[in-house]
């Protein structure tokens, strides 16, 4: 089977209308630049994107959300977009609001297999709302259930031509739990090497979970706030 795409374009085929999307990443580390930008041309429409973040007003998810492609985010982190901010407050944007451990673990254990489980995150605030509670050693837990998409866009340090991906320090962060989770990943990687590169004890994701791949390119890797002393 080859998994190798020449473009991110070719890469997000199938993409529709009103599917659901877990896009890699922590803030601006470690996104998905190329597949981002593939779904701004392809223009689709009323998309549920699962994202510890939802990107800047100028980058990343931004794009989607100012080009109004997202209908609902479901999220943890989202401080840095005003866009963002100004859709939610006008009720333009369906927000899903999850304690960022929660967050983690729900796409982990959509990789798994795992349907629910219970955390103790969140009770007691409107987190709580709606939600199965039961107690585990004297303390209230929420049930959970785990999260999947129709695709999963992660991005890698490095990748082969099989899908096996090493990722790097804090680029790791949900893009691999996310690439377990997604009934199609797309891997964008820095490097892509031949199948047998890649040291075994290494590879954060096997090229089993991994259905396409392909080498990005003009990556900005931006930061999202810098600070000096």
């Amino acid at each position: 089977m080859n998994k190798v795409y020449k473009s991110a374009n070719q890469a997000i085929e199938g993409v529709k209308d009103g599917m659901t999307l877990m896009v890699g990443g922590f803030g601006l580390c470690g996104i998905p630049e190329n597949s981002i930008k593939a779904l701004l041309e392809l223009g689709v429409k009323g998309l549920t994107c699962i994202s510890n973040n939802a990107g800047v007003d100028d980058f990343g998810l931004g794009l989607l959300l100012k080009n109004r492609q997202i209908h609902k985010m479901i999220s943890s982190y989202v401080g840095e977009n005003a866009e963002f901010e100004r859709q939610l407050l006008a009720g333009e944007l369906e927000v899903e609001l999850i304690p960022q451990g929660t967050l983690a673990e729900r796409c982990r254990a959509g990789g798994a297999g795992i349907p629910a489980f219970f955390v103790p995150a969140g009770f007691g605030t409107e987190v709580a709302e709606g939600k199965e509670m039961r107690d585990f050693n004297g303390k209230p837990h929420l049930l959970e259930y785990a999260l999947t998409a129709d695709f999963a866009f992660v991005k890698a340090w490095k990748g082969d031509t099989h899908g096996n991906l090493v990722f790097k320090q804090t680029a790791n962060n949900f893009n691999q739990s996310m690439a377990m989770a997604g009934k199609i990943t797309v891997a964008e990687v820095e490097e892509l090497v031949p199948a047998g590169t890649l040291d075994p004890n290494y590879i954060h994701v096997p090229g089993i979970f991994v259905q396409r791949i392909f080498e990005g390119k003009g990556y900005e890797k931006r930061i999202e706030r810098v600070t000096t002393r």
